[in-house]
């Protein structure tokens, strides 16, 4: 019988990225409002990714397919 074929987890795919290395990148929180109260540099440096660690790293590779 034939093995079925493993399925992406399309929310996370729209939420992280795995680089070359296999690291995992996500986007920062802090973002979405009161921003007026933040300074300039603090919003900035959060439209960086981020990368994600340990053990909340593997899942996430393992939803998209990537373990």
């Amino acid at each position: 019988m034939a093995k079925t074929k493993a399925k992406t987890r399309k929310s996370a795919a729209k939420r992280f990225k795995v680089t070359k290395r296999g690291k995992v990148l996500h986007r920062s929180h802090y973002l979405r409002h009161l921003r007026s109260k933040k300074s300039k540099k603090r919003i900035r440096r959060l439209k960086l990714m981020k990368k994600t660690k340990g053990t909340h790293a593997k899942k996430i590779k393992k939803m998209l397919g990537r373990a």
